[in-house]
Formats: structure tokens, sequence, C-alpha cells
């Protein structure tokens, strides 16, 4: 089966990004396919690489790059979602003259045009978080 995944928390206020994380290897090692996971509202905050959390805590962004390089997973960020929240790609940092990027790797910054091509394209599109 094709899936993807919409997170819509960030990835310490809430435990939708942990679970959408566990369902998305609990998929793989199934043998279905991850298509895309695209971040939304809050949920962009997953893909700023400056989130260092505390040694002993989670490192869930680090865990979302290393489960898309590992497995070649789309890892989309809602533009305007993360404008708001201070997210850019040097695409975003060149269109709106700031100074640097904060993005992931593995992250992309694209348009709820990839939720829509998620949605099309997949058997299941799985929701975590309001």
């Amino acid at each position: 089966m094709k899936l993807s995944i919409q997170v819509n928390e960030g990835p310490y206020n809430h435990e939708a990004s942990n679970s959408a994380l566990n369902f998305a290897r609990a998929a793989l090692e199934g043998g279905h396919e991850i298509f895309r996971v695209f971040f939304y509202h809050d949920g962009v905050n997953n893909g700023t690489r400056f989130t260092t959390p505390p040694q002993d805590d989670r490192n869930l962004v680090a865990a979302w790059s290393d489960l898309a390089k590992q497995h070649n997973i789309d890892l989309v960020v809602c533009v305007a979602a993360a404008q708001r929240r201070g997210i850019v790609d040097e695409g975003e940092q060149q269109r709106n003259g700031k100074d640097g990027n904060n993005i992931a790797d593995g992250f992309r910054i694209s348009g709820l045009g990839q939720l829509i091509e998620a949605g099309i394209q997949s058997d299941r599109l799985v929701v975590f978080g309001d």
C-alpha cells in the first residue's frame, strides 16, 4: 500500500510527530511505501535544523531526516506555514532577503499542491495532530 502522512504538530509540543514517525517506521517494516510526509501548521517545526534537544531526549528532526535518507522519502514543509514560523530554505532565503536558512537535511519547502498530490497518488493519507 502506498501511504502519505500529514503532520500538523511540532516535534515537542504534542505526540503527533513521534506517533507519525513510529507509524512510518512500522509501515515501512510492513512492506508499505511512504510516498510523502507533509508537515503543516506547527508541524513545519519538525523541519528546522536548529532544533537542539538535550542529549537525553529524542531528536525527532534528526530521526525524520534519517528515515528520509534511508528510505528515500519526500519530506515537504508547507511554505506558508514555514514562512510564518521563520523556517526558510535557500530559495526562500534569497526571495525574502534573509541572511541564512534553517531547513533540516532531507526536508524541502513547497506548497499545498504537494499535499493534494500526495492524497491523489497514495492509497491513504494519514493525518497526525489537529
